[in-house]
C-alpha cells in the first residue's frame, strides 16, 4: 500500500469533525427518551450531553437551556401524533369516513410504536411546561382530537357530543397506552392487537350502558372528616403531587393544605420522599382491598372481571390524584421503594392478566397484559374528559369503555 493510498483510506484525527446536519433532532430524540424514562427533574443536560457522545456546550449551541430542550422534546411527540393523523387524512381525501378513520388510526399506532420510549413525555411530564407552552401542548391536542372526530361523526352522526368525546378520549387512550408500560410482545402482533382494541371502541354503543353499581363507599360522599394528622398529610400530599409534579411540590405548601407548619411535617415523615412513598402504600392498599373484594365475591370470571372494573373506576373516579400519582410519580420514590412498588405494581397487573385469560383462555398472557394496560390507563385519560363524574350513568359508561377494550 502507498502513501498515498494509506493517507486516503485512514481519517486525519487532526482534520475537524463534521457534525450530523440533523443534530437538533438527535437532541430533541435523545433528551425526549431520558426525560420520558426518568423525568424532567431527574435528568441533567450532561445526561443528554453524554448519551449523545457530545458536551454540555456543544449541547448548548442548539438548546440555550434544559426547558428549552424540554420543550422541543414535549412538543415534538404531540406534534409527531398529530403531523400523522393530518397525513392520513391528506393521504385518504377522497375516501370514505370510515377508511379515513382506519387510515388514522393506523398512522397513529405506527407513529406510537416507533416513538414508545418517548411517549411518556406528554403523558405525564407535560405538567412541567409553563402556561404558554402547556396551551401549544393544547392546542395540539385539540387539533388531533378534531382530526378524529370528524370521520368519525360522519361515520356515526347518532353520537352525542359527549358520546364523542368521550370515545375519542377512549381510542386515543388505547392508542397511547403502550407508552406507560414496558410489557413486550413483537410490533406487528401490538399493532394488530391496539388496532382491533381501537375499532372497537369507535363502534362501542355508550348510548346502551347501564348504570353502574357502586362497589366502595365514597367518603366525599358525606361522614365525619379524618382529623389524623398523617392522614391529612398523605391526602393533601397526594393532591398537591398530582396538580404540581413532585419536584414542583414543597413540604411547606403540603404543610400548610394540611394545616401543619413545615416543621410539623418531619414529626410524621422524615423527608418528602418518605411522604411520596407513603402515599404510594396507601394506593396499593386501596388497590388491592378493592381487587380481593371484587374476586371474592363471585367464583365466575366474567362477573369477576365485570366487578373489578366497577371497583377500580370507583376507586379512580373518587381519588383521580391517587392513581394518577400512583402510575406518575413511581420514578421518584427511593430505589429501594421503587423496586418494592414496582412488584407491587406488576403483581396487580398479573391479577387482571390472569382473570382476563380465565374469561377467554384463547388469548395469549402477553397480549392480554397489553390489553388490560389499555383498560386501566382508560380511567384517566377517558376520566378526565369525564371531569371524573362520579355519578352512576357516567360510570358506566367507563365501564362499558373499559369491557370493550379488554373482550375486544
Amino acid at each position: 500500500m502507498t502513501q498515498s493510498t494509506r493517507s486516503r483510506s485512514v481519517p486525519d484525527p487532526s482534520a475537524p469533525r463534521k457534525r450530523p446536519k440533523n443534530r437538533k433532532a438527535q437532541i430533541a430524540l435523545v433528551a425526549a427518551e431520558a426525560f420520558s424514562e426518568r423525568g424532567y427533574h431527574a435528568v441533567g443536560v450532561d445526561d443528554i450531553a453524554a448519551r449523545l457522545g457530545i458536551s454540555g456546550p456543544a449541547l448548548y449551541r442548539h438548546f440555550p437551556n434544559k426547558y428549552a430542550l424540554f420543550v422541543q422534546a414535549a412538543l415534538g411527540t404531540v406534534g409527531s401524533l398529530r403531523a400523522a393523523a393530518e397525513g392520513a387524512v391528506e393521504a385518504e381525501a377522497d375516501s370514505d369516513p370510515e377508511r379515513r378513520l382506519d387510515a388514522i388510526v393506523r398512522a397513529l399506532l405506527t407513529t406510537t410504536i416507533e416513538n414508545r420510549t418517548t411517549g411518556g413525555l406528554y403523558r405525564w411530564e407535560g405538567r412541567y411546561l409553563q402556561p404558554d407552552d402547556r396551551a401549544l401542548m393544547r392546542a395540539d391536542f385539540a387539533a388531533l382530537n378534531a382530526t378524529l372526530t370528524a370521520p368519525l361523526l360522519e361515520m356515526r352522526p347518532e353520537l352525542t357530543a359527549s358520546d364523542t368525546g368521550a370515545i375519542a378520549a377512549s381510542t386515543l387512550s388505547v392508542i397511547g397506552s403502550i407508552t406507560a408500560h414496558r410489557a413486550t410482545l413483537a410490533n406487528r402482533r401490538v399493532e394488530k392487537l391496539l388496532h382491533r382494541a381501537a375499532w372497537a371502541v369507535l363502534r362501542c354503543d355508550l348510548g346502551a350502558a347501564a348504570p353502574a353499581q357502586t362497589t366502595i363507599d365514597d367518603p366525599a360522599s358525606g361522614g365525619l372528616s379524618v382529623t389524623s394528622k398523617r392522614e391529612l398529610l398523605l391526602t393533601e400530599a397526594m393532591k398537591i403531587f398530582d396538580r404540581r409534579g413532585y419536584h414542583e411540590s414543597s413540604i411547606e405548601e403540603i404543610g400548610a393544605a394540611a394545616g401543619i407548619n413545615a416543621s410539623s411535617v418531619y414529626r410524621h415523615f422524615p423527608s418528602k420522599a418518605d411522604l411520596l412513598a407513603a402515599a404510594f402504600y396507601r394506593a396499593a392498599d386501596r388497590l388491592a382491598v378493592a381487587t380481593q373484594s371484587a374476586l371474592g365475591s363471585t367464583t365466575d370470571p366474567a362477573e369477576a372481571l365485570e366487578r373489578l372494573t366497577s371497583a377500580y373506576i370507583d376507586l379512580a373516579f373518587a381519588h383521580p390524584d391517587v392513581i394518577a400519582v400512583y402510575f406518575a410519580e413511581i420514578g421518584n420514590l427511593p430505589a429501594t421503594e421503587r423496586t418494592s412498588l414496582r412488584n407491587v405494581q406488576r403483581l396487580h397487573i398479573e391479577e387482571w392478566v390472569n382473570l382476563l385469560t380465565a374469561v377467554h383462555p384463547e388469548r395469549q398472557q402477553a397480549e392480554a397484559r397489553f390489553l388490560v394496560h389499555a383498560a386501566l390507563g382508560q380511567t384517566l385519560d377517558v376520566g378526565r374528559q369525564m371531569r371524573f363524574d362520579t355519578g352512576a350513568q357516567a360510570r358506566g359508561r367507563m365501564q362499558k369503555l373499559m369491557l370493550t377494550v379488554l373482550h375486544s
